[in-house]
């Protein structure tokens, strides 16, 4: 008579690493997606232009605002363009600077030029004008 054997046989635990891959990206996403929403971005309010071709930047600049009232700012203090100079050749003297004008759709607009023409006297090529995009 053929013996039969009853014992079972014990497998190894297998580790299921596609799961916990699957688990990790979706941690991952749904953080990196509530990380979105806490960036605060302080400037002050003005409504943008809007052109076609409006990128995002990631890397870090000086805001330099012009208000529809003509008021200039510098990131958010409000200064003189006497100011402005002096605080930007500090920072041009500092290492090299890029510079992102913003200026409401409604300012004036020989103030928002003048700005720029005091940026370019003071060598920095880096320049960016901030827009809306279209629609």
């Amino acid at each position: 008579m053929m013996r039969i054997d009853l014992t079972a046989r014990e497998e190894k635990p297998r580790l299921m690493i596609i799961p916990m891959i699957d688990i990790i990206f979706f941690l991952l996403v749904f953080f990196m997606m509530s990380m979105l929403t806490m960036v605060v971005q302080k400037s002050v309010p003005l409504t943008l232009p809007q052109a076609s071709t409006a990128k995002v930047s990631m890397v870090e600049n000086i805001p330099i605002t012009v208000t529809a009232d003509g008021a200039v700012y510098y990131e958010q203090e409000k200064m003189s363009l006497a100011d402005l100079e002096s605080r930007l050749w500090h920072q041009k003297q500092q290492g090299e600077v890029s510079v992102i004008l913003r200026g409401d759709a409604a300012a004036d607009y020989g103030k928002v030029v003048q700005v720029m023409d005091m940026i370019k006297n003071l060598g920095i090529s880096k320049v960016y004008i901030a827009t809306d995009t279209k629609g």
